[in-house]
């Protein structure tokens, strides 16, 4: 890749308080950016200033949504080296997403490369204190000046970079969850695996009806017959029945998570069986109701493992494991924290240093 880099003349204070970064507030002083045409294909690949783009009020990507994303995280550890957390498996994601999408896809390795040199330069925005991260949101969409729904000819390849704080700021707490009943996020054949802005539009009805019974996500059903078990929001979920990881099979309607994968590898490694299948919220209820239902949790790249405390469906709450962070849980959050800040070996070659 010819890459260009234009550094800042003008860089930005780093932020003093880390533990009031929050998330998606603050960028780094640069971007990585990249134009696709049909003549030229992707070209001209460019590290500048973060900064504002100019696009046409007709630009496709605002009419008709074609647009998708990744989210990833850079680590620093206590040596002060800085990793990634298997950044390959995000960038592979993004070109499932783009062919569903009808976006053209993207050389993976050459945005490893372009990535690695972007962190290399605002390696001092990679956060120190313990939990904290740089946040990396690498995203494609279509800018072609016109009101037609057709896939776009021309894109920009847009990768910003964000210090955050620790997603558990007051603790290791579970969360609350609302069943919703009446809303649909996806379903099988459409977009429901890839990460598009459609999937988190159409789930904001519903988390707004959560946070109004102050519930902080909501646990989607399918589309179909609205009571197998999709996703929560802003992650994957685990159910532990007894001795036994159950987590929704993937069947087109709910994203591949990069730390599902991990929870299900590091699972089989440890011997823990699990079962991807279809799991109704009828049998949620059932094991809960005789006992069996011992833990539930979410994963994902922002919380990692979110213990669920509190499950509400309809006029049922169901308090599980005393709303308190399970055995299991805390182990694969203590695993694959620990992975991701080198606090532990990487058995799983999981880690990529930024070099």
């Amino acid at each position: 890749m010819n890459l260009k880099i234009t550094k800042t003349t003008n860089p930005k204070p780093l932020p003093v308080d880390e533990s009031k970064l929050g998330f998606g507030q603050v960028f780094s002083d640069h971007m990585f950016i990249m134009p696709y045409s049909p003549e030229k294909g992707w070209h001209e690949p460019e590290i500048k200033p973060f900064g504002e783009i100019s696009l046409s009020p007709s630009a496709m990507v605002f009419h008709y949504g074609q647009e998708i994303f990744e989210g990833m995280k850079a680590y620093r550890t206590a040596n002060g080296d800085i990793q990634l957390f298997r950044p390959e498996r995000n960038f592979a994601r993004l070109n499932i997403s783009a062919k569903r999408m009808v976006i053209p896809e993207i050389n993976e390795q050459e945005a490893l490369y372009a990535l690695n040199e972007l962190i290399k330069l605002d390696k001092d925005w990679v956060p120190h204190s313990d939990g904290a991260s740089l946040y990396i949101r690498p995203f494609i969409f279509a800018t072609d000046p016109f009101l037609g729904v057709r896939p776009g000819n021309y894109y920009y390849f847009i990768i910003l970079m964000s210090p955050s704080g620790p997603y558990y700021s007051s603790g290791l707490n579970p969360v609350s969850i609302y069943v919703e009943k009446e809303y649909v996020r996806a379903i099988r054949g459409g977009v429901g695996f890839t990460k598009t802005g459609g999937n988190y539009a159409a789930s904001l009805a519903g988390q707004s009806e959560a946070q109004k019974q102050n519930f902080a996500q909501v646990l989607w059903l399918d589309g179909v017959e609205r009571k197998y078990i999709e996703e929560v929001g802003a992650m994957n979920i685990f159910f532990v029945f007894g001795d036994e990881i159950i987590t929704p099979v993937l069947e087109g309607s709910v994203l591949p998570g990069i730390t599902r994968m991990s929870t299900i590898e590091l699972c089989q490694k440890w011997g823990i069986k699990v079962t991807e299948r279809k799991i109704s919220i009828d049998e949620v209820a059932e094991a809960y109701d005789n006992g069996t239902l011992k833990e539930i949790f979410g994963t994902g790249t922002a919380a990692v493992i979110s213990p669920v405390g509190v499950l509400k469906w309809g006029d049922k709450i169901m308090t599980v494991n005393d709303n308190k962070m399970g055995t299991l849980s805390k182990k694969l959050y203590d695993t694959l924290t620990g992975i991701q800040y080198s606090k532990i070996p990487d058995d799983m070659g999981w880690v990529r240093k930024v070099t």
